[in-house]
């Protein structure tokens, strides 16, 4: 190989390494989410299986070490007494009830350290008829890490605040002082 081979090898290497598809994870949690949430044409058609958007398979590929910890701890206090999720709601769209996801978008922010936001709105309401004149799309922001040199999802947040780590955090902490775990309400 010539030293011009060489040296253009050096200098693709390390950009290679660095260029992470911040974006693939939370595109992966809104099909999931649009799979889950799609229109029936008729009350007695049979709706689409339900993917989980905690599953194994999703916790080892999609989230950070961090966020499984805490998931992991959460789950052990389930939203109800049949096991599953911690949650009670449906963390992705934002309530128990809701439309098929409807005008997605999805915005990424600048890279930097190893970490990116990416925000994702969309409209869930659409079916529920006249709606207030503030009304707003829900708005999420997936907060990205790097780790083991891919993007993996560290927190999800509202603009309200909402963390859903801390959320995590909370059912850990209830369910550990005999709570039953859900340690917020649902945001609807």
């Amino acid at each position: 190989m010539s030293r011009f081979g060489l040296v253009a090898l050096a200098l693709l290497l390390p950009v290679s390494v660095q260029a992470a598809d911040f974006k693939a994870p939370v595109v992966e949690i809104l099909s999931a989410a649009t799979a889950n949430w799609q229109d029936m044409g008729t009350d007695t058609d049979t709706p689409p299986p339900y993917t989980d958007y905690f599953s194994e398979d999703f916790l080892k590929r999609l989230y950070s070490k961090d966020f499984v910890a805490k998931y992991r701890e959460a789950a052990k206090y389930p939203a109800y007494e049949d096991g599953g999720s911690p949650f009670d709601y449906d963390p992705i769209i934002g309530g128990q009830d809701g439309c098929a996801l409807k005008d997605v978008t999805t915005t990424e922010g600048q890279p930097a350290a190893g970490a990116e936001d990416v925000t994702v709105t969309f409209d869930n309401s659409h079916c529920f008829g006249e709606r207030a004149t503030d009304w707003q799309p829900e708005k999420l922001v997936f907060k990205l890490v790097e780790e083991d040199g891919r993007a993996v999802i560290d927190d999800i947040e509202r603009p309200d605040g909402a963390s859903l780590k801390k959320e995590l955090l909370e059912i850990a902490q209830e369910g550990a002082n005999g709570g039953n775990g859900s340690a917020a309400e649902s945001p609807e």
